[in-house]
């Protein structure tokens, strides 16, 4: 019966948060039963170029560490973050929540050959949460109980977390410019005066991703819950 339940719930995960989401964990507990190495998921453009490890680009966002407090820190966040994206605005759009996956990947890993990153799957929930954020600019959130704010401060609250925890910066920095460029030519740029849509979803994405029937037995997460974590609440949840 518990098992069901657990399937069933998995289930209800919508398709990109699931299969990015199970990647990362199974990822880490390959490395953690030793089937596979950290030194073989990580980014570096000389093995990728020139000794053809094309996995590299795709491995080095799927692994964020040893099994400790910051993997299941940014485990949480991951989940929920891409979770609530796909569920809220890209609510029936998959083919354009994993064109964005690969926009955000394409630019980390451009920027990632000029910063000595070797992991960039942390900057990539920086960037969700961005995108999230600021897409949700009224929502009142409550982090550890400590400080109360509006969302689109979410990613700068972050940041002065990894700080504190003496962390480098550089990780988050990266995820809110790659997550500002894509809000930026997606949300503002084509609302301006003369502006236009850069972005555009290929038609083979929406072929292989978008599908005409919606379940009717599909349960989203709703935004406004937390999720029953105690960092990132929602404000409204505690009133």
């Amino acid at each position: 019966m518990a098992y069901q339940s657990l399937r069933l719930e998995y289930l209800q995960i919508p398709p990109v948060s699931r299969a990015y989401t199970t990647a990362c964990v199974l990822t880490t507990a390959a490395v953690q039963l030793e089937l596979i190495t950290p030194f073989q998921l990580y980014f570096n453009p000389e093995l990728i170029f020139k000794h053809f490890q094309i996995w590299r680009l795709i491995t080095n966002f799927l692994f964020f560490g040893p099994v400790g407090f910051n993997f299941l820190f940014n485990m949480i966040f991951l989940y929920r973050y891409c979770r609530m994206l796909e569920e809220g605005s890209f609510r029936g759009r998959t083919a354009d929540f994993v064109f964005m996956f690969l926009f955000g990947g394409f630019l980390m890993t451009l920027f990632g050959l000029f910063v000595s990153l070797v992991f960039l799957g942390q900057a990539f929930t920086i960037m969700l949460v961005y995108v999230w954020s600021r897409r949700n600019p009224y929502v009142r959130m409550n982090f550890f109980g400590l400080l109360n704010f509006q969302a689109p401060f979410l990613p700068w609250v972050l940041m002065g977390f990894s700080l504190l925890l003496g962390n480098s910066i550089i990780v988050d920095l990266l995820g809110i410019a790659v997550g500002h460029i894509y809000f930026f030519l997606e949300d503002i740029f084509p609302n301006q005066p003369g502006g236009i849509r850069i972005l555009k979803t290929p038609s083979i994405l929406r072929t292989i991703f978008d599908t005409p029937d919606e379940d009717p037995n599909y349960n989203p997460l709703p935004e406004e819950r937390p999720g029953g974590f105690a960092w990132g609440w929602n404000k409204t949840d505690l009133d």
